[in-house]
């Protein structure tokens, strides 16, 4: 027994011996990204580098007696990598493989900001923000790297209603936002009806947000632009990871065809239709507790309910590498939501009535793109894509006979040239063709009594852009400016539209951003009515036409200084914004104007403050927005300005994460002031059948508060098979929000007042595994 113990013991001693020894070397290698840091501040030179290309990269630290050019080439041997000296200060990163397809490096877009927020977060000197989904960090509330929730954290961009299918940019609506998933113009972002990213966020690897001065190369959305994309890269390995939360499992798998080629396949489906969860409740009661559907319940007796939602979603990439200079890609995407809601009770006059309801909002896409690198570093693009949303909702009155169906749909193709010039490491041409056609269908029809209305629309829209880059030879000056000139055949309508961007870096650490642009979109949605789709996807796609939908067009200016040192950012950004030509119905007025439609436009005047604090394992936010939001309509409120339903005056939010070795924390707290809503008049004329309204948009909701937590932690199962258990709590003191209030009318013409409350308490639980 006790040599038993002996030995015991002696295998003990051993293994924390080598998890010592073990410990110790992971102490005395550090990330890439680290090593990079210090080398800046050491040779005071600045990298540029995507973080994809640095990420899980872990080296012994260098000899700080090292030259600079003697550092480099210890570098080049251990990573891999190249390293290509552009100036005095400024060294471009990149695979080896970047260089063998095209002999100058095309680098004159560069990362100024690393870890931005949180890691995986980067900002460029074009003023976009970039995230890199597989080298994402955390943020609060966050288990999974969900790509339009990640968006919500950059200031200025805010969801009103914390749906995902509702991001406002800067004051704008979400239709107004362009959402781009490898090429494909997406028109529906959201699953469970807003609620969670219809991306799936473990095979989305590249996220790219730009909120003024875009590229030329995009169009048709006036407020930002947000670009999706999955791995481009064939690395020859087998990947496949499993995982699931409260509301469903998903899977994807990177399989290596051949040396060349490479499929890239993920699917998700919710398991609400089977099972429910805390969470599936708590985002249920979310979308449906004020909906035309459970409206019957509050003023009849229900008898019997059978509800049924699910969801699923499923992406494919092929990826072909021709050759060393061209490459060939091609995506599918399917995404569907549906819902079954059965009910039987009894009226107010004690009449026994049954309904079935459904409503399915489906959406399928596919794109092919050729790419191909020339000699005298020229580079060109082929793509052509298909998107098709349809949004169908049918109401079958089983007892009187009646059914009612509503269909909202959109079919979209088209295909873009893309065509590259560098002339040197400081110069750069970008210029193409676009062409698109964009048909949308409305459909309606009723049985007893008879009614039928169909619309379809087209309209076919040709662009040419062009746009250069510039590098001083400093690399403390980049320009890009350029243009884009469409043509809308329908309308026959001309369209300029001129963007710049200005980065000046002075006095080593400090930035001066210029941006601006002019922009146009020709489909917006719109609301016909509250109930539409039972009140829960009621807004429907429309074309512009030349009568009561005109082209929407937007100017916006900005300008940011800001200050980077030491893991020390502080940002400050002054910003207008105007729209025009919006229509009343595309606001979803639930005031006097709720049935009124005219033309307008509103102009948005703010200032987006950020300071950011990183130390150590440690990342520390506080971001601040103040914006003014104005309608203007030359019919409405006689001809006067007032708030914009989206106009949020003051937003805050800050938090604080915090990452070791294989755990990760995030703790964040949200508020704002609250949305302007119009009362109902003191004095009701109860001889009609409305509401009389003070001014519109003249009183505001209570300010929201929300606090979130989330964990992650990664561990092995064991060789070669990695596992992640994540917690989260959104609203973790639940917090009662009205995100929304409206009045109507009951049965006795008297005003009822409805507020639409935030998702409450809600908890969600992960665990993947990765072989």
């Amino acid at each position: 027994m006790n040599k038993l113990l002996q030995r015991i013991v002696f295998y003990l001693l051993i293994i924390t011996f080598c998890n010592l020894a073990h410990s110790q070397n992971q102490k005395e290698k550090q990330s890439l990204a680290q090593i990079l840091v210090q080398l800046e501040k050491h040779y005071n030179v600045k990298f540029s580098f995507e973080t994809k290309t640095v990420k899980d990269i872990l080296i012994t630290s260098l000899d700080p007696k090292l030259s600079l050019e003697q550092a480099l080439n210890k570098l080049r041997d251990v990573t891999n990598l190249n390293f290509e000296i552009l100036s005095k200060r400024f060294i471009a990163i990149t695979p080896k493989k970047d260089v063998e397809l095209n002999k100058t490096i095309q680098r004159l877009e560069e990362v100024i900001v690393t870890n931005y927020l949180t890691k995986g977060i980067s900002k460029t000197n074009n003023g976009t923000i970039e995230v890199d989904a597989k080298a994402f960090n955390i943020l609060p509330g966050l288990i999974e790297p969900d790509v339009l929730q990640i968006v919500q954290n950059l200031p200025g961009i805010i969801s009103v209603d914390e749906r995902i299918s509702n991001i406002n940019v800067r004051g704008g609506t979400n239709d107004q936002n362009l959402i781009l998933y490898e090429g494909i113009r997406m028109y529906q972002s959201g699953h469970f009806f807003g609620l969670i990213s219809a991306f799936n966020p473990y095979l989305s690897e590249e996220i790219n947000v730009s909120k003024n001065g875009t590229s030329a190369r995009f169009g048709n959305g006036v407020s930002s632009t947000i670009l999706i994309k999955n791995s481009d890269n064939i690395d020859q390995k087998f990947d496949v990871e499993l995982g699931g939360n409260l509301l469903g499992v998903d899977g994807f798998a990177k399989i290596p065809i051949t040396d060349k080629t490479e499929m890239q396949l993920s699917a998700r489906r919710s398991f609400t239709d089977i099972a429910a969860s805390v969470t599936y409740d708590a985002y249920f009661d979310r979308i449906f507790r004020d909906s035309e559907l459970n409206i019957s319940n509050d003023i009849n007796k229900l008898l019997a309910l059978d509800e049924r939602f699910l969801f699923y979603d499923f992406n494919a990439k092929f990826l072909y590498d021709i050759n060393d200079n061209s490459k060939l890609r091609v995506n599918v995407l399917n995404f569907y939501n549906n819902l079954d809601y059965n009910q039987e009770f009894t009226t107010s006059e004690n009449n026994f009535q049954k309904t079935r309801s459904s409503l399915n909002q489906i959406s399928y896409g596919a794109s092919i793109n050729y790419s191909k690198a020339w000699r005298n570093n020229i580079s060109t693009s082929l793509e052509a894509y298909y998107s098709n949303y349809d949004l169908d909702a049918k109401n079958n009155d089983i007892t009187n006979a009646q059914l009612l169906i509503q269909e909202n749909k959109v079919e979209d193709y088209g295909m873009r040239l893309d065509i590259s010039k560098t002339v040197n490491k400081n110069l750069k041409y970008n210029g193409g063709y676009q062409f698109n056609e964009v048909g949308v269908t409305n459909l309606e029809d009723v049985t007893n009594p008879n009614f039928t209305s169909l619309k379809k629309e087209i309209i076919r829209t040709h662009a040419l852009f062009g746009e250069i880059e510039w590098y001083s030879k400093s690399r403390e000056t980049y320009i890009r400016a350029g243009s884009r000139i469409s043509y809308f055949e329908k309308l026959a309508e001309v369209l300029i539209e001129p963007r710049f961007n200005i980065n000046y870096k002075f006095l080593d650490y400090f930035r001066l951003e210029v941006l601006g642009e002019l922009k146009s979109q020709s489909i917006t949605q719109i609301i016909d009515l509250q109930q539409d789709f039972f009140g829960i996807e009621k807004r429907r796609w429309q074309l512009a036409n030349s009568s009561n939908v005109p082209l929407i067009t937007s100017e916006q200016v900005s300008v940011g200084v800001s200050y980077n040192q030491n893991d020390l950012l502080v940002s400050v950004e002054g910003y207008y914004k105007g729209v025009n030509n919006i229509t009343a119905r595309s606001q979803g007025f639930q005031n006097q104007f709720q049935f009124t439609n005219d033309i307008g436009l509103y102009t948005v005047k703010g200032i987006d403050f950020l300071i950011n604090k990183r130390y150590n394992d440690f990342s520390t936010w506080l971001s601040y927005s103040y914006s003014k939001n104005d309608y203007q309509f030359e019919n409405l409120n006689n001809g006067k300005s007032f708030a914009n339903t989206l106009d949020l005056r003051h937003v805050i939010n800050t938090s604080l994460t915090y990452s070791i070795d294989n755990l990760k924390i995030g703790f964040g707290v949200n508020w704002h002031s609250g949305r302007p809503f119009t009362m109902p008049s003191e004095i009701q004329n109860n001889t009609i059948v409305s509401i009389e309204y003070k001014s519109p948009n003249s009183s505001r909701l209570p300010d929201y508060f929300r606090t979130d937590i989330s964990a992650i932690y990664n561990f092995k199962l064991s060789k070669g098979i990695k596992a992640e258990v994540g917690a989260s709590v959104w609203n973790i003191f639940n917090q009662t929000n009205i995100i929304n209030r409206f009045y109507t009318l009951d049965s006795d013409n008297s005003v009822v007042e409805i507020n639409n409350q935030s998702l409450k308490f809600t908890p969600n639980l992960s665990f993947r595994i990765n072989f």
